[in-house]
């Protein structure tokens, strides 16, 4: 559970007791941020939170059963730039406290379980590699297995180029697990989170039964200057973000990050029949 890791708990957002609005540049203070969910009370910009701090706000007193938490990432292409592969996961570790960019957890939302991913995106920028797959398909089993829901809030920068065509690969193996939960008739909701691009906004992120965004949310395959340098289009201003997709119907909704529970829970009553059998429950340590 999330007690029993009392060291990554500790926010990274912001380091310090104070911080600034990246929107406002208003000052914030860490007792205010954590009754705001992290969101300027001046502003209303939704500041980017840890995979870990999410899961504490998102589950029944942030207790969660961790799932595939012992899965180690290694270097299968003895990749390296200015660093070796190993060398940026040992940086990523020692930085955020996780051991890959997705953390998976089986817990309750509002006295009922589900199975629910968030990606950490200060681990590598949120992508996915080969254990970043592994981890949501294990998940995804899990959820197949305890017949709940599975929820993913993505946040990332795409495919991890250090493990090369294994990355990509797990376009196709986090889509398939998607539809074997589909068949199942478990729902799956996915929430985009700031920022979600690449290979990740092309399979887990936009395959929901009910794709939700944060307000301002920025999503896209690749990044708005690359798109305007290639078409030699201006762009409309508010490209990219949750607002324009919601308008243009690539997703279905935009949920305030104070709603965000209630707003799931809520659809889930309506869309999800409960029965449980054969479950552990998670416990708070």
């Amino acid at each position: 559970s999330i007690g029993k890791n009392s060291s990554k708990s500790k926010s990274k957002i912001p380091d310090g007791v104070r911080t600034s609005c990246p929107s406002c540049e208003s000052a914030l203070y860490q007792p205010e941020l954590l009754k705001t969910l992290y969101v300027c009370p001046k502003c209303d910009h939704h500041l980017r939170i840890g995979a870990r701090i999410r899961f504490n706000f998102f589950f029944d007193n942030g207790s969660i059963t961790e799932i595939a938490s012992n899965v180690e990432t290694n270097d299968p292409l003895g990749f390296k730039d200015v660093k070796s592969y190993p060398a940026r996961i040992k940086e990523a570790k020692k930085s955020t406290g996780e051991t890959e960019a997705l953390l998976v957890g089986f817990g309750k939302l509002d006295g009922r379980l589900v199975t629910a991913a968030a990606f950490e995106f200060k681990f590598m920028g949120g992508s996915m590699g080969s254990v970043v797959g592994e981890k949501f398909v294990q998940g995804i089993e899990k959820a197949i297995e305890s017949n709940t829901p599975f929820i993913c809030f993505s946040t990332s920068g795409g495919a991890r180029m250090q493990e090369s065509m294994i990355s990509l690969m797990q376009m196709a193996k986090t889509s398939a697990a998607i539809q074997k939960l589909k068949k199942e008739k478990l729902p799956y909701i996915s929430v985009l989170v700031d920022p979600i691009y690449g290979g990740v906004s092309a399979s887990i992120a936009m395959l929901g039964d009910i794709n939700i965004a944060e307000p301002n949310a920025l999503s896209g395959f690749t990044e708005r200057r690359v798109i305007e340098q290639t078409v030699r289009l201006e762009l409309p201003d508010n490209f990219q973000k949750s607002e324009y997709l919601l308008s243009n119907g690539a997703i279905d909704m935009i949920v305030h990050r104070k709603n965000l529970r209630s707003k799931i829970s809520g659809i889930l009553k309506k869309i999800h029949t409960v029965s449980y059998t054969h479950l552990t429950l998670p416990t708070k340590a």
